[in-house]
């Protein structure tokens, strides 16, 4: 009856570990998946800048049907 008491306080501590790996795994992956989304933000922002700017550039173009 101990060795089964002792083999599920072994399991039971294995448990504990897993999860509290897992949970700090969890954290790390939701900010790098926040920094990620960050960055994407950034680089359409920058995307959407430049497409502002060409298209006031090809505006001021003459027409080439003329």
């Amino acid at each position: 009856m101990q060795n089964e008491l002792d083999a599920l306080e072994n399991k039971l501590s294995q448990l504990v570990q897993l999860t509290h790996r897992l949970r700090a795994e969890n954290l790390q992956l939701r900010q790098e998946v926040a920094s990620a989304l960050n960055g994407q933000r950034k680089t359409q922002d920058k995307i959407d800048q430049a497409t502002l700017r060409l298209e006031k550039i090809i505006s001021h173009l003459p027409d080439a049907t003329q």
